[in-house]
């Protein structure tokens, strides 16, 4: 697949929805309503590029990330892989391309086995998918654990026996184990060290280049994001509202949303940052189980007008390659 400029796409999101149904009574359950976590995306990942994914917490960013993998299954749209649309497939289908497609877990405590050694928790993939057995298999796995930096012999650890860093490179080994094309990094820096988390997004951008890869990097950090993402999509309570590149996001925000969220990024010049005006966002963020009428950020944007609280803004282009979903914009 391409788009129209020629560039390859890899995956390609269209009108993707991801309820999850509200239901009341202990014995006669009734369906009352549902949590809009991710209310109908569209946008575009390109080979070999890095796409960042950013918002606050709770906005459908882990969730727009496991429903692209088919971890959750969508409430409705499409999501193509390569040409072909995951939503359609099932059973030996989905777990042929589920191959090419990995996921390094937010949480290294968590997502690691603790009752498993390292070695097994690396070769799993390749038992499930039948890709090595024996020798082949362990040599694999101490190629693995060296490419991403630790010793190939500590196969027969546990995971309590390492650091938090650590523990996030086994699940990097684990998700480059069957060779993929994609790999969703959901937030895989934000329960590490601030000392450990450059170490492990210099190790994803080498072994990007190295391999080819494809990545989703979601995150809070705004400029980790900037370091390793060549486009960004900003997130807000279900839906993308701006879409582009990084540079273009970080020097001219067309968004309200992508403003306050900048505006509060320190920057290292006390001179400028003495200088800079802070957007200080009032109110929370509304129950994605009852989203806002018209725009969803019109509770709390600063310059929302009349029309922003009866009509929804659609994505649209305003610039080469910017997407932003706002009235005030283009």
């Amino acid at each position: 697949m391409s788009d129209k400029n020629g560039r390859d796409v890899l995956v390609r999101v269209e009108g993707l929805k991801k309820y999850f149904p509200i239901t009341r009574g202990i014995v006669f359950q009734r369906h009352i309503g549902d949590v809009k976590a991710v209310d109908g995306i569209s946008f575009e990942i390109f080979r070999g590029e890095t796409l960042g994914l950013v918002g606050e917490s709770g906005c459908g960013k882990s969730t727009t990330g496991r429903t692209i993998l088919q971890l959750y299954r969508p409430t409705a749209g499409q999501v193509f892989f390569d040409g072909v649309n995951l939503v359609q497939l099932k059973g030996n289908a989905l777990r042929r391309m589920r191959r090419r497609m990995q996921m390094i877990f937010q949480d290294p405590y968590a997502s690691l086995n603790p009752r498993m050694t390292v070695g097994n928790i690396i070769a799993e993939p390749l038992e499930v998918h039948g890709v090595a057995r024996g020798k082949e298999k362990r040599e694999r796995v101490q190629e693995l654990l060296q490419l991403v930096g630790l010793n190939p012999y500590f196969i027969n650890r546990y995971p309590h026996e390492f650091s938090g860093g650590q523990r996030q490179r086994i699940g990097i080994a684990r998700a480059l184990a069957l060779q993929p094309d994609f790999i969703v990094c959901d937030e895989p820096i934000s329960a590490l060290d601030v000392s450990i988390q450059a170490q492990v997004v210099n190790l994803l951008e080498e072994l990007q280049e190295r391999f080819g890869l494809t990545y989703l990097f979601i995150a809070h950090d705004l400029s980790m994001v900037r370091h390793i993402s060549d486009r960004v999509a900003v997130m807000y309570l279900g839906k993308i509202v701006e879409l582009t590149d990084r540079d273009s996001l970080y020097t001219n925000p067309l968004h309200p949303y992508t403003q306050a969220l900048l505006s509060a990024v320190p920057i290292p010049d006390p001179v400028i940052e003495e200088k800079r005006e802070r957007i200080i966002l009032e109110g929370d963020v509304p129950s994605p189980a009852n989203p806002p009428r018209g725009c969803n950020f019109s509770t709390r944007c600063p310059v929302a007008m009349e029309v922003c609280f009866e009509v929804e803004p659609e994505l649209k282009e305003v610039a080469s390659g910017h997407r932003v979903a706002c009235h005030l914009a283009g």
